[in-house]
């Protein structure tokens, strides 16, 4: 076994750099999700009209993540980061204050479309420092994220607890995480991203083939399945977002310092998921831990609807934050290596395709809850969990893992 040559340091500094990126992304969005249900009360709306504002986030991120692709050409994946880095704290600063639903949606939405842009030029920009690493590292900047969405999350509760104004709020945010991301800018690498693939074992004096697509009924069935376990992991995930602290509060009177725990117990729970998923996944292969995951998020969910309790439901949205955390990862890369298609195609359809979840999901919930309950709206969680666990078979197994690791080696 030989062991790849160390990177050099602006490699080092740029991962560095890119991880800061990946922090800011998960933090600015979960200094507002706590705050929620202020924000709901503060405009008088119902379930599903809350469902449908929140639901603009996604659509925002649906629409205009396509663009990322040709604004990387013109500026480079690490300014285009920063610049939707900025544009997204300022559009969830304005939907904070805004003073109507309908301008809470457009502010939301604002916001999706440049979150999903800086999120396709973050990672873009982690797979160049992959690169110059030669091995994987990519997942580590997703945990860094759920250290920011933590972060994020607990300043949110502080500033609840200190009944600090939402304007102040998500303004100081706001400028710490812009300040964050304009001084990451300055070490992450020079340059554009023209000549990077998305392999990090590719001899860069080769050219690369370009591969025809064969579209057949098993490359339509893998993608459909591989679509539906990503689409699982975002479902259960919006449930943690934007129900997980009005369920807490609403449903079961938790005070307003206390109701934002689940959120964060969910992505507490999805960061260690993370940082255990390459081992878990080198061992046991992506289908047995999606699988397990799965069945972990359904049952700790389930429990945690069936006998509701402030403490057994923050532990039910732990289970789900650790049970999902590898599942778009998982069906990312698998559906990135499906053969038959172009390097990237699979990737791309899976990425748009799971965005549905997100966006689906909030006026789903939020209609259930509105004509039944929101507990009863929160069974989406567990349902998702057992589609993830039934559709893992996409997946690669324990065999193909180790391989794939063996040819990293």
């Amino acid at each position: 076994m030989t062991f790849p040559a160390a990177p050099a340091a602006p490699a080092r500094r740029a991962r560095v750099a890119v991880s800061a990126l990946f922090l800011t992304n998960g933090a600015l969005f979960a200094n507002i999700l706590p705050r929620y249900p202020e924000i709901k009360a503060a405009l008088g709306l119902d379930n599903v009209a809350y469902g449908v504002a929140v639901a603009a986030f996604p659509a925002g991120a649906i629409v205009a993540g396509l663009a990322a692709a040709p604004l990387m050409r013109r500026g480079g994946s690490a300014r285009i980061a920063v610049i939707g880095t900025i544009l997204t704290g300022l559009s969830l600063l304005a939907a904070g204050i805004a003073p109507t639903g309908i301008l809470f949606a457009m502010a939301l939405f604002v916001g999706g479309a440049s979150d999903a842009i800086t999120d396709v030029a973050q990672n873009a920009h982690g797979l160049r420092v992959q690169r110059q690493y030669r091995r994987s590292i990519i997942n580590s900047f997703h945990a860094i994220w759920s250290i920011g969405a933590v972060l994020g999350g607990a300043m949110a509760a502080s500033a609840i607890a200190l009944r600090l104004p939402l304007g102040i709020h998500l303004g100081i945010s706001t400028l710490v995480f812009a300040l964050v991301a304009v001084t990451a800018l300055r070490f992450c690498l020079p340059g554009f991203d023209v000549d990077i693939t998305p392999d990090v074992h590719a001899d860069d004096s080769k050219p690369h083939k370009k591969q025809r697509p064969t579209v057949s009924a098993r490359l339509v069935w893998m993608l459909g399945a591989l679509t539906l376990v990503a689409m699982a992991g975002a479902v259960a995930e919006d449930a943690g977002n934007s129900w997980a602290t009005l369920y807490l509060s609403d449903s079961l009177g938790a005070a307003s310092a206390i109701a934002p725990v689940g959120f964060i117990a969910l992505v507490g729970a999805q960061f260690i998921g993370r940082l255990l998923g390459d081992g878990m996944t080198d061992r046991l292969g992506q289908q047995a831990v999606a699988r397990i995951g799965g069945i972990i998020a359904a049952i700790g969910m389930g429990l945690a609807l069936a006998f509701p309790s402030v403490l057994g439901t923050t532990l039910g949205f732990a289970a789900v934050g650790f049970g999902i955390a590898t599942l778009i990862p998982a069906a990312m890369h698998a559906a990135d290596e499906l053969p038959g298609l172009r390097p990237g195609v699979g990737l791309t359809i899976v990425s748009w395709l799971l965005r549905l979840g997100f966006l689906l999901s909030p006026p789903f919930v939020g209609f259930i809850a509105e004509t039944q309950s929101l507990r009863a709206g929160l069974l989406v969680v567990p349902v998702a969990g057992i589609v993830a666990a039934v559709f893992a078979g996409a997946l690669a197994g324990r065999s193909a893992s180790r391989n794939n690791k063996r040819s990293s080696e």
